[in-house]
């Protein structure tokens, strides 16, 4: 059954240097229990996805359901230098295969921490987290605003929705919630391999409006053009729901996923577009999808998630 599993607070533990005193701590000395509704100090609430469904639909390589308890456990031991509070909201659950509903209950806390104040960030999980993810800001929201959806990923993850949504489908599900409710699809797509999307997603990304950006061009001396496009593209939206595909990483940093990159966009690269992201003061959800702990290496993967979560927080 699609539940929401309970909060593990044993998980957040690690090592202690009391001899540093406050300097010294990690977040496991600082992540608090989240229950929704609660009147605590606005802060950044961690939600788990612990869900493949769409991943093994699409026929990919499952074992991502494990990746916000692997995730969880590397953030325990980083040192914490954040100057606002953050909560582990668990984790939603699909253990029955109905997708349907699992996105429900993850909108349902997504939209739930937006109302206190709070910044949800979503560990999945698959890439069908980010349908769940944008319905709770939808909801939140009341279709009110524009909202910029920035995906940096090797896939447009744009293919039509048949008979049941995947890990590709999620923003063209999207797409047809927009256009239903009468409200535009901004999506930039950051990272796409060409050897990776068929002429069909070129063709309906066109159709649709996207900006998107191909890996190759996606480099440290294009960083202004990009940085650029970037302002250009925000500029025209009042919210911003990041959306960080791990299998956008190279292979050898990222080897963890169920389709690693042959070429890939650098960390160096990624990292400047995330601060610019976050500087815009726009920013109100953020998710990482696709790691696969059955797949990671001496969990390099892992470290690297860890890393993104920790500077899309700081």
């Amino acid at each position: 059954m699609d539940k929401l599993n309970p909060i593990d607070m044993s998980l957040w533990q690690g090592r202690q240097d009391p001899e540093d005193g406050e300097l010294a701590l990690r977040w496991h000395d600082k992540v608090q229990p989240w229950a929704a509704g609660a009147q605590e100090a606005a802060g950044v609430v961690l939600l788990g996805f612990a869900c493949d469904e769409g991943v093994r639909r699409n026929k990919g390589r499952v074992g991502a359901a494990a990746a916000p308890l692997a995730v969880r456990k590397l953030l325990a031991n980083t040192a914490w230098h954040l100057s606002r509070p953050v909560y582990d909201g668990g984790d939603v659950c699909c253990e029955d295969g109905d997708l349907d509903a699992a996105h429900g209950h993850l909108a349902e806390r997504v939209a739930a921490a937006l109302e206190l104040g709070h910044f949800p960030l979503v560990l999945g999980g698959g890439h069908e987290v980010a349908f769940g993810s944008w319905s709770g800001l939808n909801r939140h929201l009341g279709g009110e605003g524009r909202v910029g959806i920035i995906n940096f990923d090797a896939h447009f993850d744009l293919r039509m929705k048949q008979k049941l949504a995947s890990s590709g489908t999620p923003f063209f599900q999207i797409a047809e919630q927009c256009a239903a409710q009468g409200t535009p699809f901004h999506y930039a797509c950051l990272g796409v391999a060409e050897t990776a999307n068929t002429q069909a997603l070129f063709a309906r990304a066109k159709a649709l409006g996207v900006w998107y950006v191909l890996d190759e061009a996606m480099t440290q001396a294009g960083l202004p053009a990009l940085l650029s496009g970037l302002d250009a593209f925000i500029a025209d939206c009042d919210h911003l729901y990041l959306t960080i595909d791990l299998d956008v990483l190279p292979g050898a940093v990222m080897p963890g996923v169920s389709a690693p990159a042959a070429r890939g966009v650098e960390l160096a690269v990624i990292e400047p577009l995330i601060a610019h992201i976050r500087a815009s003061g726009k920013l109100r959800l953020a998710d990482l999808a696709e790691y696969n702990p059955t797949l990671d290496q001496d969990n390099r993967s892992a470290r690297v998630a860890a890393r993104l979560v920790h500077l899309l927080t700081r």
